[in-house]
């Protein structure tokens, strides 16, 4: 780490803050005056990340994402480092400080969304799959045929060694470790398709196969290594270049620093990328932590006092009931708008006063009520949420991305610009409480509302701005890659728990608006509808005038009460299992379960009825319970069928099913 700057004068310390704006936004400190703010200087809330960690590295403070709002100044932002710095407060300074573990190789904890995509993946919850992860591929022309895989791999392992959660594996109890590098498992290996002699139409059936089971079965880190990548030859010195990743291990924006260093590496086998000093295990242990922190528990009584007046999902019309539908691929629908039209409405942004990611929620807002017919609603957002403990966190590979959940209220009449403006407003408030993520929030609201159903599956995922924080767009040549058109791309996304989400990102200074979808819940012709809702409505604010134009929405403020039908996501729903008597536990069996609940919840289980997550139990915990029954081969039992009927009694009928079945007696040592 860099000495701190000195910044003994406030105005010192104002050219501190401009200095460090001008290199996150690429500008000369000139233009950056004291009195703009960061938004309007082409900043947003994902350059906030890299700016938060430069101030920590420059200046030597430590600043929590809070408090790095875009709304603010040079000014007004080195005056809340000033209060920081003489203890009035003002700034809510980050509680933890990052350092190297003492042993790299040790076991160490999921995050919270790493945990939701691991229980996923044991078919613990509806719209589950055997794998949570992201499948593209891209174009490649003018490549080098006779070096390209060997440049490739040599880029891969040296990449796994720079980034070592390339080499990690998650383990059974739901924890995680990285490999060393001696392992013979350790490095990813790439599989090269060579089609550069087939015709046509044998190619095409090729890459259908290659595709179809890259985004069906993808990479899982609990077997083998969290990445795929291969690549196909094909005539005419091209190629398409095909990644298969994990969400336990990479999120959006390490995709980007993935990428770029990959192709840094492929490029200059001779490239040497900036050592990191710490790693995402090391992030990971840090943060375990943050639960012990006044901080952390401020944020955990802001969202708590909220979550009995948080709404429902948006009553989206169904076709099915999510708890019977078995996905295999998340449908897609995608539009791209033009670099130019989308560089005037990011200007259209900036003239009032929000960012472009918030612009995007409040159309999706839009296009979610007039579907639904209300108002009201509770969105889930995916946040890039790399709290700056260390300068190198942001070009750290991991899984760092956490949800937030966002309640929605329009209002019933509005310009286009309130709602963004309310929109920014909202997102602003929930992440000034980020410290306590939408995984945490969702199991406590779950908990209070007595359902295991997912409480927020409408997704919004905004990337934009991840180019700028980088530094640096991916490249248009790799050496022996040749040039990459990504432009032509083709992407499959499975998310556990998502019904509905919307992604926005940009390619090539262009927007691009995807929604991926489980299809066997919707009409495709409601979903055709609301995108193309979307996509007007996103191409009609290239205007100036539409900003300023009154939006319809619907007159009713929530969805009208309803009996049991398919017309709406997420409904907590009364149990329809048997009810337990209650009790001690009467046999064994039960006797054994109970046991290990008290030692796995730290607390007594003296009723067989107990729900396991009433007493404070979790998903995590009830797979690692699951998981010890099977290893002691006391029973096996799915995750699914114990969130049937959660109890002490609940699970001991569960195990005794198959036995049961098959005509054997159940009971411990018998």
């Amino acid at each position: 780490m860099t000495d701190p700057a000195d910044t003994t004068s406030p105005t010192a310390l104002v050219d501190a803050v401009r200095g460090v704006w001008a290199d996150v936004l690429d500008v000369d400190v000139t233009a950056v005056p004291a009195d703009a703010s960061f938004l309007s200087l082409g900043g947003d809330s994902v350059l906030t990340v890299r700016m938060a960690a430069l101030v920590r590295q420059r200046l030597g403070v430590a600043l929590a994402l809070a408090d790095v709002r875009v709304e603010h100044s040079p000014a007004q932002l080195a005056a809340l480092i000033q209060e920081r710095g003489t203890a009035t407060g003002g700034v809510r300074a980050l509680p933890l400080n990052l350092k190297r573990r003492d042993d790299p190789e040790a076991p160490f904890p999921l995050l919270p969304l790493q945990q939701g995509y691991f229980v996923g993946q044991q078919d613990g919850w509806e719209l589950s799959y055997r794998s949570a992860h992201h499948y593209v591929d891209i174009g490649l022309e003018d490549i080098e045929s006779d070096e390209v895989a060997e440049a490739l791999q040599d880029a891969l392992e040296r990449l796994a060694e720079h980034q070592a959660v390339l080499r990690a594996r998650i383990l059974p109890d739901g924890r995680q470790r990285i490999l060393p590098l001696d392992d013979p498992e350790a490095i990813p290996v790439l599989r090269v398709t060579d089609l550069s002699t087939a015709g046509a139409e044998e190619i095409a059936e090729r890459l259908a196969a290659i595709r179809r089971e890259m985004s069906t079965d993808g990479p899982d880190p609990t077997r083998g290594c969290g990445l795929d990548m291969r690549l196909t030859l094909l005539p005419g010195a091209k190629a398409r270049l095909h990644s298969s990743t994990s969400l336990m291990i990479v999120d959006g924006w390490s995709s980007g620093v993935f990428y770029r260093d990959l192709f840094a590496l492929v490029t200059d086998q001779n490239a040497m990328l900036t050592p990191l000093d710490v790693d995402f295990g090391d992030y990971a242990v840090t943060l375990d932590g943050l639960s012990e922190t006044e901080s952390w528990r401020a944020d955990r009584d802001w969202w708590w006092n909220r979550l009995d007046g948080l709404p429902l999902p948006p009553a989206l019309p169904l076709i099915a009931d999510p708890a019977d539908v078995r996905p295999a691929l998340m449908g897609a629908r995608q539009a791209v708008l033009d670099a130019d039209r989308w560089a005037t409405l990011r200007e259209h942004c900036s003239r009032h006063g929000v960012t472009p990611s918030a612009a995007m929620f409040a159309v999706f807002s839009t296009a979610l009520a007039r579907t639904c017919g209300h108002r009201r609603f509770l969105l889930n957002t995916l946040q890039l949420n790399r709290l700056p403990l260390h300068p190198d966190v942001p070009r750290l590979v991991g899984a760092f991305s956490s949800t937030m959940l966002v309640p929605v209220e329009l209002p019933a009449s509005a310009t286009f610009s309130d709602l963004a403006v309310r929109a920014q407003r909202d997102i602003g408030d929930a992440m000034a409480h980020n410290l306590v993520t939408g995984v945490e929030v969702s199991r406590e609201l779950g908990r209070r509302r007595d359902t295991r159903r997912p409480v927020a599956p409408v997704v919004f995922q905004s990337t934009l701005g991840v180019d700028a924080a980088l530094g640096s767009e991916v490249p248009r040549a790799a050496g022996p890659l040749g040039s990459i058109d990504l432009s032509s791309h083709y992407q499959q996304l499975r998310t556990p728990q998502v019904a509905l989400e919307v992604r926005l990102f940009e390619l090539r200074d262009e927007l691009v608006v995807v929604f991926s979808l489980v299809e066997e819940l919707f009409e495709a012709s409601d979903v055709d509808r609301m995108f193309e809702e979307v996509m007007a409505m996103v191409e009609s604010l290239v205007e100036a005038d539409q900003w300023a134009a009154p939006v319809d929405l619907p007159g009713s403020v929530d969805a009208p009460e309803q009996g049991p039908s398919l017309a709406r996501l997420s409904v907590p729903t009364a149990p329809t299992g048997p009810v337990d008597e209650p009790g001690p536990p009467r046999d064994d069996l039960e006797r054994v379960i109970a046991e290990k609940w008290t030692v796995l919840l730290g607390c007594g289980v003296p009723d067989r009825a107990a729900n396991f997550f009433g007493l404070g139990g979790d998903s995590l915990l009830a797979v690692r319970m699951l998981g010890a029954l099977a290893r002691e081969e006391i029973g096996r039992v799915t995750p699914r069928r114990f969130l049937d009927h959660p109890t002490v009694a609940g699970l001991a009928s569960a195990v005794r099913e198959p036995a049961e079945a098959a005509g054997q007696n159940v009971g411990i040592g018998s």
